[in-house]
This record gives structure tokens, sequence and C-alpha cells, in this order.
């Protein structure tokens, strides 16, 4: 426990630079998609991943999970949670399979029964793979897996714009979805040399499957209250619609997905190993959860303020109906970095009938605000979607925090300095967007206005708000992991 801090600071850094990678390799992968492929290409895809995605909760039942949160585990122990992975990722293949004429009469749309026959090959393929990758975890080895993560998106990303390019259309992001976990699991394998051992009785995997299973639950029904809205839309609206409000949502997600990743992991990992240091466990969270708000507000702030130069710039002029619903949805860029850490918390301490207890109820209320706003089309659905979001946060705090080491008033302090950082941020930007007007063209404009909120907002954060010593700990942290950091790519 001695270097857990100095493991945290490293691989969070390692991870959040991969992740910056992976972010361009996203960005970029959909700059040029969109311009090869139509908003019914992304949209038919569209239509089978909300229903799929469902199931790839269901494809590790919380397993990996649970084997890091556990203070200890054995071999045996590993080897019967990879056993029970195969037989669920088995399982849930050949449900998707049989589940897609289900699919394509639900649309009625024929080609979705040949997408979603093979988008659920990779149901299989991350099976294989979760627990090797839960063994990298455990071993806070973050710079292996944030290489691995860049070489399966990359290797997807290229396959789908060769595809495209090819002329295959909505095939070439099916492709793309497929090949990224069969990579991933590949490299896994290869970087733990791990071997799981034939299946043992009485491993002691009882408290394992129950802490998984109930995280899978509560996985499945928050993820219901946060994608039931396109099936709704591609259901009424149509493929086009869903295209649309889809790529608008991506380009929401992509900065939320990528911040998770980058920082939950590693988060959810060391909080597992302090979760009986009360006070180290405060300390540590509470750094990672400003770092969270940093790097996100700023983000939440530019696309709500330079909606139509993002939606112009990155998916092109034929996209322009998408700017509406990246301007709706922004606000839930800030909500979800503040909801997620406190997953961390909630899970890490293994307070797993808590997250059970708080999903049913985001899940229904989302869905009502959806009903409500759907006759209104995807622009009054994402409407819903921020409102009822940020309408949620003050309660999950109380919920999140109560009878834990952080308090709501923690949470509440560490979110007033970047928010007002931001509001300071966002008016000296919104005074050089005016000030442009039309006179520059949108890219120029788009680097322009954003790097002036950027600057302004951690000139702001850094000097006045204090956060200086937090960011010098993460560069030092960079400084001091780049000889580790060869030493695990070279064991890797």
């Amino acid at each position: 426990m001695q270097d857990l801090k100095q493991k945290a600071v490293r691989g969070g850094v390692a991870r959040l630079c991969a992740q910056g990678i992976t972010f361009l390799l996203r960005i970029g992968s959909l700059i040029v998609l969109a311009r090869l492929l139509s908003p019914k290409d992304f949209g038919l895809v569209n239509m089978v991943t909300v229903f799929t995605t469902v199931l790839f909760l269901l494809r590790d039942f919380g397993l990996s999970a649970a084997s890091v949160q556990q203070s200890t585990v054995t071999h045996e122990q590993i080897s019967g949670l990879f056993w029970i992975n195969i037989v669920i990722g088995s399982v849930i293949w050949l449900l998707a399979v049989a589940f897609a004429p289900v699919v394509a009469n639900f649309y009625s749309e024929p080609r979705l029964y040949g997408v979603t026959v093979v988008l659920a090959a990779s149901f299989f393929f991350n099976a294989v793979g979760v627990q090797h990758s839960a063994l990298l975890q455990r071993q806070m080895r973050f710079t292996t897996l944030a290489l691995i993560n860049m070489i399966s998106s990359a290797s997807g990303v290229a396959i789908a714009i060769a595809a495209a390019m090819a002329g295959y259309g909505y095939w070439a992001l099916v492709a793309m979805s497929v090949t990224s976990p069969l990579i991933a699991t590949l490299c896994f394998w290869l970087a733990t040399g791990w071997v799981p051992s034939r299946p043992y009785k009485r491993t002691g995997i009882g408290s394992l499957f129950r802490f998984g299973s109930g995280l899978t639950l509560t996985s499945i029904l928050v993820y219901i209250g946060y994608n039931a809205e396109k099936v709704m839309i591609g259901r009424l609206w149509g493929a086009e619609a869903i295209g649309i409000y889809g790529r608008g949502y991506q380009i929401i997600s992509i900065p939320t997905d990528n911040l998770n990743a980058a920082i939950g992991e590693v988060a959810f990992a060391t909080l597992s190993r302090l979760q009986d240091d009360p006070v180290r466990f405060k300390n540590y969270f509470l750094k990672g959860f400003s770092l969270v708000l940093g790097l996100t507000l700023p983000v939440t702030i530019a696309c709500g303020l330079f909606a139509d130069d993002i939606v112009y710039v990155v998916l092109g002029p034929t996209w322009n109906d998408a700017a509406a619903i990246v301007r709706l949805l922004a606000p839930t860029i800030t909500v979800f970095a503040i909801i997620n850490p406190l997953g961390w918390v909630v899970f890490s301490m293994g307070l797993i009938k808590r997250g059970m207890k708080a999903a049913p109820v985001i899940a229904t209320l989302m869905i009502i605000g959806y009903v409500i706003s759907l006759p209104y089309g995807p622009k009054g659905v994402a409407f819903a979607y921020s409102a009822v979001l940020t309408l949620w946060v003050i309660p999950h705090i109380f919920w999140c925090a109560h009878r834990t080491p952080i308090s709501f008033w923690d949470i509440l302090k560490a979110i007033s300095r970047p928010l007002c950082c931001g509001i300071v941020a966002g008016g000296i930007a919104l005074s050089v967007r005016l000030a442009l007007g039309g006179a520059v063209s949108p890219l120029p404009r788009l680097l322009l206005e954003s790097g002036v909120l950027f600057g302004a907002f951690f000139t702001v954060l850094l000097f006045a708000a204090g956060q200086k010593s937090l960011y010098l700990e993460t560069l030092n942290g960079l400084r001091g992991s780049s000889s580790t950091a060869g030493r695990i790519s070279a064991s890797a």
C-alpha cells in the first residue's frame, strides 16, 4: 500500500493520455465516417445497438468488477469466474441471434436482422477477455490497459474507414463494433500471460457472484433509463431522425466516456484498496472528482455555446440539425461528471444494494420524461433528457454520500470552484464569439473561441480557485511514470 498513491497517479496519467489519443481517434473517425456514410446508415446500426447494449451489460455479469473490488482473490476463483463468463457470453451470443428477427420486425426494417446477427459475435469476444482485463486492473497495470485500448480502437476505426470507402455502407460500422473487442481480447491474453485452470468446486465465488449480479442489475436499469429514448425516437420518427439524434448524442458522450474510462477505472481499483481507510479514501476521491470536473466543465460550455460550429466541423454541413441536439444535451456532460464518480464511492465500498435502489428511480423518471417529450421530436426528447438528469443531481449526491467518508458538502465544495470558473470563462468566450460573428469561417472560429474558453477557464481555476497543486501533482505523476511505463510496456 506504500506506493499506492504513486501507482494511482501514474495509472491515472497513463489512462488520461491514452484516452486523449482515443478521443482524437473517435472524433477523427466520426469526422471521416460522417462524410462517407449517411444519417440512415448510422441510424440503422443505432437501432440495433440500443437493444444489444442491454445484453452487452450482461457479458460478464459484473464479475470483472467483483474480482477487482475484492481485497484478495485466488487463481481458482478467477478461473471459476472465467468459465462463468464464457458460459454467459455464449448464452448471450445465442440469445442475440435468436432475438434478431424481433429487432427487424419491431422497426419493420429487414436489414437489421443481419446487423444483429453479426454484432452478436462481440459478446463472446468480450467474455473471453473479461477476467484478463480485470487482472490487469488488480495489478494496476493501467499503462498496459491504455495501450491495448488504443490498439483495439485504432484497428476498429481503420477497418471501418476502409470498409466505408469501399462502399459497404452501414456494414463499416458493424465491422468496427466487432473488430475492436476481438483485438482487445487477444491483447489481454498476451499481456497477462494468464491461463485459466479447469473449474473447481467450492472456490468461494458466491460473494463475488452476488456483487456482480447486483452491479449488473443496476447497470441494466440505468442503461434503460439513459437510452430508452433512442428506441422511442427510432420507432416513432425513423432511422434518419435517430441517426441525427445519435450523432449529436455521440458528440456529447465522447468526452464523458473517455474521462470515465480514463479516471474511473483507476479510481475504482484504488478506492477498492482503500475502503478500510476512510481518510485516504476521501482524499483520493476528492482529488479524482475535482480533476474530472475540471476537465469536463469547459467541454460542457463549449458544446452549449459553439454547438453549430462543432457539428459543422465534426460532422459536416449536411448534419446541421444535430447542432440543436448537441446544445440541448450539453448539460449532461457535467451531470455525468458528477454522477459517475459517485458510483466509484458506492461500488468500491461494496454498497451494491444502495445502487440497486437508486437505479429504478432514475430509470422511471427518465422514461416519464421521454414519453412526455416524444411528440415534440428529437429536440424535445433532448431537452427532457437534460432537464430530468439536472433535477436528479442533488438527490443523487445525498443518496450516494450518505454514511460514506464523503459528505454532501464535500461534493458541493468540489463542484463550486470549477463551476464559478466556468461561468467566468464562458462569459469571456461568448464575448469573443459575438465579436467574431460570421466574419470567420467555422473551423478557425471554433479553434479561436475554444482556445479562449479553455485558456480562461484553466487560468482562473489554477490561480484564482487554488487548484494549481492538484494539476502539478498530476504532471509530476506524468514525469515520474515515464520509466515505469516503459517497464510495464516491455513486460506486456
